[in-house]
């Protein structure tokens, strides 16, 4: 019984046990690489996005305010939202009296892009989930069946021996249980964290959809509905 335990459990690993653990320890390592690269992207977004949005706003130079956007990281989704809907507006401008124009008015151009460029960067905001949400769901089955395959075989040892004693049964099947509580391991983090940055992300979604308001409403009447005057970025 002294021996018993996770390195014994190592050494004694046929080739299923292998492909079980070395499946469990890669989740692992995805699961938690997606957990620090979604808190360190949600946590730069939710930092810049009011300063974002009201620096765009309040800018008095239109060119400033596109240096501005420009500037920011190539992470950082509101302003790729703002240059979006700024380029499709001067661009409708530009070709006022062609097909384009004739095809598509202002409004229905600007509303085009800026869906375009909120259902691109939600998409962005999506990477990682599935890999949790796929670790959360299926590590403790994988876990069990490394389970359910070491109690197989340390049955099978213990017939061999003919001896059914408790502690010759208790020792071998407790070990084969580790491989089930390392798939709760592995699972529980990433539940809890699919869980977190769907919530994180909801929010992102919402201010999304403000910001995209207020832009079409701007660029395509010259005033935010609910912004009153325009400001004077916007207006040039």
């Amino acid at each position: 019984m002294s021996q018993m335990g996770f390195s014994d459990l190592i050494h004694n690993f046929d080739a299923l046990g292998w492909i079980v653990f070395i499946t469990l320890c890669l989740m692992s390592i995805m699961s938690i690489y997606f957990i620090v690269a979604n808190f360190l992207r949600n946590a730069m977004i939710r930092g810049r996005m009011d300063r974002v949005i009201n620096t765009f706003w309040e800018t008095p130079s239109a060119q400033d305010a596109v240096r501005f956007l420009e500037e920011q990281p190539k992470g950082e989704p509101f302003s790729k939202i703002a240059l979006d809907s700024a380029s499709a507006a001067a661009h409708h401008q530009r070709n006022e009296g062609s097909r384009l124009v004739e095809a598509l008015n202002r409004s229905e151009f600007i509303d085009r892009a800026l869906r375009q460029a909120v259902a691109r960067e939600s998409l962005r905001l999506e990477g990682g989930m599935t890999v949790l949400a796929t670790v959360g769901s299926s590590a403790p089955f994988v876990g069990l069946l490394g389970t359910v395959w070491g109690i197989y075989h340390a049955l099978i040892k213990i017939a061999a021996s003919g001896n059914a004693s408790m502690e010759a049964v208790a020792g071998p099947v407790g070990e084969a249980l580790i491989m089930t509580a390392f798939g709760l391991f592995v699972a529980i983090p990433a539940v809890l964290a699919y869980n977190f940055f769907v919530r994180q992300n909801r929010v992102i979604y919402a201010k999304f959809d403000e910001f995209a308001h207020d832009l079409h409403d701007f660029f395509a009447t010259g005033s935010r509905v609910e912004g009153g005057v325009a400001p004077v970025a916007a207006r040039k």
